[in-house]
């Protein structure tokens, strides 16, 4: 007779061949097919459970709060006439790793900036170099300049030979927010114009933004305030930074006080477009108020009103700082507060740890544009 062994060892056997023989089955079809299978010969997964219809409302409730809430401040923003009044797709909440790719933008961005005003200086003191040791003097600084034609471009030339060196540079950048705010009035433009210059983390754009937006006004009053400001400091952002390195840094300080108003809309969910140079301006009015906070500054309408840099600075940021905290939506306080501290971080630490140590960068650009030459000194 034979014994329990003999009888069950076959049978073993046959279920673990066809247990690996499922394991191959399923290994080789994958899900797709092998939910085909299922249905198939009868096996289906169980179907997802549905919430209960408490669970339900309350959810809906939810999303329509959002909803409305992300409606009233796109609202507020477009009846303080600083923001158009298109409808474009946003997202209605947003996490905090949606900050990372514009972090890194803005580091990247900095980067580029700063290596391309060093190139620049460069450039500059090259043709400087050139004209004292004579190799360009006969065609720079022993040619004689016709007079222009006519009296309009005579009258031109007299005005811009008469600005400052600040001046000029930032008579090119209102020239660009003049060319931007020209595009909002062309009604074609208004999507794309939204898109791409006005910065907004809920938005499906959210890096080139943070540069075109510093360059976009919608209404004329906040452009024409706006490049005002720029003129009056102009001259003296200049001269203490020079113009290779002001136009890095305003770059800079508009790209750093968008990523600031980006973490401020994710931090209190507060989402809606934002435009306009008041962010990089705010960081050249830090740097100039640091550098000189003993200057006498006045408002425009009321110039017996005079006061201390110092001072102003620090009431702007107390007010700034007040608008984040309390909610208000008229300005973008985030963006000024960013720049603001972007400025006076860059004139206490960042010119000396970044633009003093601009060498290597000369010297690798040097040996790329003229290896037989020695590099001009900065």
């Amino acid at each position: 007779m034979p014994c329990a062994g003999s009888v069950t060892s076959p049978v073993r056997l046959c279920v673990g061949t066809s247990a690996m023989f499922r394991k191959a089955v399923r290994a080789f079809l994958g899900p797709r097919n092998r939910l085909d299978l299922q249905q198939k010969f009868g096996f289906r997964r169980a179907p997802k459970k549905e919430d209960p219809p408490a669970i339900k409302s309350q959810k809906k409730k939810e999303a329509d709060s959002v909803s409305d809430r992300h409606v009233e401040q796109q609202q507020s923003l477009q009846k303080s006439g600083l923001s158009p009044e298109f409808d474009y797709h946003t997202l209605q909440t947003v996490p905090y790793s949606r900050l990372f790719k514009p972090f890194c933008f803005a580091i990247g961005f900095s980067g580029v900036s700063f290596v391309g005003a060093s190139i620049w200086q460069y450039e500059n003191l090259r043709v400087l170099t050139r004209r004292l040791i004579g190799l360009d003097g006969d065609f720079f600084r022993d040619r004689i300049h016709p007079p222009k034609a006519g009296q309009w471009r005579r009258e031109i030339n007299k005005f811009w030979q008469n600005l400052t060196e600040g001046q000029k540079v930032v008579s090119v950048i209102i020239g660009l927010n003049g060319l931007v705010y020209a595009l909002w009035r062309i009604p074609q433009c208004g999507p794309t114009m939204l898109k791409y210059f006005t910065s907004n983390i809920a938005s499906t754009a959210i890096c080139l933004p943070m540069v075109l937006s510093t360059f976009s006004h919608y209404s004329f009053l906040h452009y024409a305030v706006n490049m005002y400001v720029l003129w009056s400091f102009s001259t003296s952002a200049v001269a203490i930074l020079g113009k290779e390195q002001f136009t890095a840094f305003y770059l800079t300080a508009g790209v750093l006080s968008n990523l600031a108003s980006y973490a401020a809309k994710v931090g209190f969910q507060r989402f809606g477009p934002s435009l306009g140079a008041s962010g990089a301006i705010m960081g050249v009015l830090g740097l100039v108020c640091t550098q000189v906070p003993e200057a006498q500054l006045a408002i425009v309408f009321f110039p017996f009103v005079t006061f201390t840099a110092g001072s102003a600075i620090k009431v702007i940021m107390g007010l700034d700082a007040a608008g984040v905290l309390l909610g208000w939506r008229f300005f973008d306080h985030a963006a000024h507060l960013g720049g603001a501290l972007c400025g006076i971080w860059y004139m206490l630490y960042g010119h000396k740890q970044i633009w003093q140590n601009r060498e290597p960068i000369m010297r690798a650009w040097h040996k790329l544009r003229d290896p037989q030459q020695p590099p001009p000194k900065s």
